[in-house]
Formats: structure tokens, sequence, C-alpha cells
């Protein structure tokens, strides 16, 4: 049995900004964190930041209302949409929060299309005030790569999600982000999977500068047309594979023109 997971980072890949730094500049508080942000890792400067909004008057519905405000490329609405029709999985691995993410995806209609988010939890507490907590618990104990940041390891994640993967089958993972912390999870993949690392990113400048230590195949973009066109397509070479070696078990059933070329589902 074969199938397609695809894995998104949020931030700059799924969105075309930062949403820690929309939110808080949106809420006046852009002063404030660019003066702790050389001081502070960047998952306890946004509890610090949520403290802040919240001691000024700033709401949740404030919080709210600022995300729904951030746009998704058409494009990558289609994309989504399409991988989505075509029976892929679709997982979110980012280092924003659970709020955030929810709230965005909520908004455009694409909340359906996850099956999982992994990301730092987050909470509205009993004052309203949203309360962000690192995935991982690093006040109690270190994931222990050096490669990520102390809250999060995106690549033990990933190594989680391949495991989860064997008892279902041979699957085959594409990967998608942009910054330093996607670099972990591609060194993960192995080869016949695939990672789309965003051009003239950070994540992108490290796989480039020593593109051997990476087993995946490797396939860029730059923009929400060229993810779209290169997603779809590393879609058909996989579905076009399982239709040659007769693994359709983990596939949608689909006419043979979708083999050929698969069709984008509008936004």
């Amino acid at each position: 049995m074969e199938g397609i997971v695809l894995i998104f980072d949020f931030d700059k890949t799924i969105i075309d900004c930062d949403s820690d730094e929309l939110v808080v500049g949106g809420l006046g508080g852009a002063a404030l964190l660019q003066e702790l942000l050389p001081t502070l890792p960047l998952n306890t400067l946004m509890v610090r930041m949520m403290s802040y909004l919240h001691s000024q008057g700033k709401t949740i519905q404030d919080i709210s209302d600022c995300l729904k405000t951030v746009p998704i490329d058409p494009q990558i609405i289609s994309a989504i949409k399409t991988a989505y029709a075509l029976g892929c999985e679709l997982r979110i691995v980012s280092d924003a929060n659970t709020f955030f993410i929810k709230t965005i995806l909520s908004h455009h209609g694409l909340l359906e299309c996850f099956s999982e988010i992994n990301t730092n939890p987050s909470f509205i507490d009993d004052d309203g005030k949203l309360r962000i907590f690192p995935y991982h618990d690093f006040h109690s104990s270190s994931h222990g790569c050096t490669l990520c940041p102390p809250n999060m390891c995106k690549g033990l994640i990933v190594e989680r999600i391949k495991e989860s993967l064997l008892q279902e089958g041979k699957r085959r993972i594409v990967y998608l982000g942009d910054g330093k912390g996607d670099y972990c999870p591609s060194l993960k993949l192995v080869e016949g999977d695939f990672v789309m690392p965003r051009k003239n990113y950070p994540v992108w400048e490290l796989i480039t500068s020593n593109p051997l230590m990476i087993k995946a195949e490797v396939c860029e973009w730059g923009d929400a047309e060229e993810m779209e066109e290169v997603l779809l397509k590393l879609i058909n070479i996989i579905l076009l594979s399982a239709q040659e070696e007769g693994n359709f078990q983990a596939m949608p059933r689909l006419p043979h023109e979708a083999f050929q070329q698969v069709l984008r589902v509008p936004h």
C-alpha cells in the first residue's frame, strides 16, 4: 500500500509572512518585540508578548481579527485543496502556535484539509489571555538537537511521523519549508521522499551549501505559483509510479486523465 504525506511548515510557506510579527505589530507591540528579540528565544518572547498585549487591553477577539487579515495566496489554497482531493494526507509542523494556525486556516476554509497540526500548544485562560507553551518542554529536559531551537525539534516530529507511517504501509513524504528549523527534518527524509525548500530562504541556503547531506530529492520553489506547480507535479509523479506498480489501496479512484495531468481544485 502506498500513499502520499505532505508536511508543511506554516509561516512563510503556507502564509507569506511571520504570524507572530504580524499579530504583535498589528496590535501595537512591534517596538517591544524588536527590543526583546535579541535577548529571548522566540517561543519565550511570544509568551512575554501575549502578556504585554493583554496588559494593554488587547483581547482574544482583537488577536483573532488580526489573524483573519492574513492572506493565503489563491494558488496555495488551490494546491492544498487539490492535494487533499487527490487523497494526500496533509500535516503541519510549525513553530507558530495552535491558535494562530487554526484561526487562519479556518478563516480560509482549509482546516479540514489537515489531519494533524504539530506546533506550540496554546489556550485561552480564565482571564482571556492567550497562553503559549513550548512544544518540547525545555524547562524540564532538552530535546538534545543542536540544530533546532529549544522549544521544538522538527526533526524529532518527522521521525515520529515516519514511525507511525511504517505501520500503515509504504508512504512517500513531501516536506515543504523555508526556515532554519526546516533543515533538521529535511535530514530525516530518505530516498524516495522529496523536500521542497523555498529558494533564497535559510533552509534552501543550508541545503544547497551541502547537498550531499540530503537523501531526499530536492525540488525548490520561490513563490505561490511555483509551489503549486512543483507540488502538483510531484504528486503526479508519485501517482504514476503507484499506478505502474499497482499500489492503489491508499489512493483515490481516479480516471486515467487524472494521472496524466493533475487537475487544480479552484479555491
